[in-house]
């Protein structure tokens, strides 16, 4: 994803500028070493369950002064410093937008995408 290219899109929707006063952005990438146990990680094996993840797009989207929420969900095998999660969120305050970004996060990676990391031995 073009982030500055996906927020001009956005732009151009007639009702942001009267709806927008928060872009915020998640760019997940892999992590060069493993969260369980510190070991190297070689490369990442991500399955996104894209249906899954609209479904819970379209319920952030109805969250109070939410404008628009862009994901874009990667599959396939990763090495560290690749790109594999991209969301955007926009919305009217930022006592909206902020916490809607997080809790979308945290259900997608938890309720939509599996992953397996092979670690150097």
């Amino acid at each position: 994803m073009d982030i500055s290219r996906t927020i001009a899109q956005m732009k151009e929707n007639p009702g942001f500028a009267k709806n927008v006063g928060m872009v915020l952005v998640h760019n997940g990438v892999v992590r060069a070493w493993s969260r369980k146990g510190g070991e190297d990680v070689t490369f990442l094996e991500v399955t996104p369950d894209l249906g899954k993840i609209e479904a819970i797009r379209k319920e952030f989207l109805a969250k109070e002064g939410i404008f628009d929420i862009i994901i874009e969900a990667k599959s396939g095998r990763f090495k560290p410093g690749d790109d594999l999660l991209f969301i955007v969120v926009a919305g009217d305050l930022r006592e909206n937008v902020k916490p809607v970004l997080a809790e979308l996060l945290d259900r997608i990676k938890a309720e939509a995408i599996s992953k397996k990391e092979v670690v150097s031995a």
